[in-house]
């Protein structure tokens, strides 16, 4: 029986990746990450995208309210990459490297207003890079985004065994 998975977009590719190599019979439904940046919206669109089945939610708290859905663990997707909480650290994984522009950059209206990358980012002393699979050309990504935040970039390659294992568990 096929399993539904809704997922944040900034995992539905691993999560498609690591069903495909297991052999489970998922289907994934991805939500759009910018609702990071708006968790209160992130329990409707789990609603919407589940569409009255019976799911699972690749999301970890990432702020939002997801009572009553088997979720995975952890404050947020670096958590189950591994990572703990540590300050001055602005964390990446592989989806936020390749979508920096879109996500971050455009998102928070840094393209128009530069001005606002110390509030934002003021902070942070370094960028780290949760690599789950990388290329030299994730590299260059990571380095020109730690770059734009006027940030060292540190790199981790984590792979991606802690979110299978957090998938296995509530997969079950």
């Amino acid at each position: 029986m096929t399993k539904v998975v809704v997922a944040c977009g900034a995992l539905a590719l691993h999560v498609n990746a690591i069903a495909h190599r297991r052999g489970w019979d998922v289907e994934v439904r991805p939500i759009p990450p910018e609702l990071h940046n708006r968790p209160e919206r992130i329990r409707a669109a789990v609603e919407q995208a589940a569409g009255g089945d019976e799911v699972v939610v690749a999301y970890a708290h990432c702020g939002a309210d997801l009572r009553g859905y088997p979720r995975l663990e952890g404050a947020d997707c670096y958590e189950v990459y591994g990572a703990r909480h540590e300050p001055g650290v602005y964390f990446l994984t592989d989806f936020l490297v390749r979508a920096f522009d879109r996500v971050v950059v455009r998102s928070l209206g840094l393209d128009r207003h530069p001005e606002l990358r110390d509030d934002y980012f003021g902070h942070y002393t370094k960028v780290v890079w949760l690599a789950q699979n990388p290329t030299p050309e994730l590299r260059e990504l990571a380095e020109s985004a730690a770059a734009k935040l006027e940030l060292l970039l540190e790199v981790r390659t984590v792979g991606d065994a802690g979110l299978e294992r957090q998938l296995e568990a509530i997969l079950r």
